[in-house]
């Protein structure tokens, strides 16, 4: 039943209604922006007959300032008030390592409870998988330094519990993020519950050195929908020169992927999404591969 104060609410119009209403009635958290960028890069050649590894990368930003004064943590800030999440998504990658104009999408919202020592914060993740030779990185703004890190991503533990209406899955995961000066770490603990047909999962850190917030739980399931896009969308092609080899484009999969994979199964799997072209790679050290180019017309 509608209170007398509902009641006389009602009897307004909406624009009186809005004119009149008080933003103070509810709190309002702080809502910020994280981007995770990654690419593919290749290893330095240790035989030059030989195509260098590939290996999995993601950039991340020197914090200059409190909170985790020093330590790294994704790029983002928070949304001003007159700004969607895409354009602050864009605004705070740009201010803080001067990438612009990228392709990023929503990746998941985080609103844990004592995320962020400042105050109730809730988060928007942005993913994007690019080609790093054609960006110029630069930290500016809060950000004291910005650099790649080569990504590792390895399952410790695995148990499985039976339940009376289904199973839970208990998963603990190993994260390193390293480059030339720097190692960082963390341990996450992915819990899946599965009870009839209701299935939830619920991803925790037990253990950060060197990452900021909760970034290490951010990167590690942006990694798993990573690993998953790749394999039913186009998404590796954004790593690809207009022009590659075969071989390259399944080191590009297998540095994502983190695993080899059989060469007749790749060739079958992607053989609609590329084009074979009559050219052939220049300068190469062994035999030189036919270059294949992107499909776009094939059916996804």
């Amino acid at each position: 039943m509608q209170d007398s104060k509902s009641i006389q609410q009602n009897k307004q119009t909406e624009k009186q209604f809005i004119a009149n209403y008080d933003v103070s009635k509810y709190d309002r958290p702080s809502v910020t922006v994280d981007m995770l960028v990654f690419t593919v890069t290749e290893e330095d050649k240790v035989n030059y007959r030989k195509l260098p590894e590939k290996a999995l990368r993601l950039l991340m930003i020197k914090r200059g300032g409190h909170p985790f004064l020093g330590q790294w943590a994704l790029p983002g800030g928070f949304v001003e008030m007159n700004e969607s999440l895409d354009d602050a998504a864009e605004r705070e990658l740009k201010e803080e390592t001067s990438i612009d104009h990228i392709y990023m999408e929503q990746l998941y919202t985080y609103g844990d409870i004592g995320r962020d020592p400042r105050t109730r914060v809730i988060s928007t993740a942005y993913m994007s998988l690019v080609d790093s030779t054609l960006l110029n990185i630069q930290a500016n703004d809060d950000a004291e330094d910005a650099m790649w890190f080569t990504v590792s991503f390895e399952m410790e533990k695995e148990q499985k519990i039976i339940r009376d209406r289904g199973y839970i899955i208990e998963r603990c995961f190993k994260l390193q993020l390293t480059n030339e000066e720097n190692k960082l770490s963390a341990k996450i603990r992915v819990i899946k519950t599965v009870e009839g047909k209701i299935t939830s999962i619920k991803r925790e850190v037990l253990e950060s050195n060197e990452i900021a917030f909760d970034h290490a739980k951010i990167i590690a399931y942006a990694i798993e929908r990573l690993q998953s896009k790749i394999e039913y969308t186009d998404i590796a092609f954004n790593l690809m020169t207009d022009l590659f080899t075969l071989t390259q484009l399944q080191q590009v999969y297998e540095a994502i992927l983190n695993t080899k994979l059989l060469k007749a199964n790749f060739r079958r799997k992607i053989a609609d999404m590329v084009i074979e072209t009559k050219e052939y790679e220049k300068n190469a050290g062994h035999r030189p591969s036919k270059l294949f180019t992107y499909n776009p017309e094939w059916k996804k």
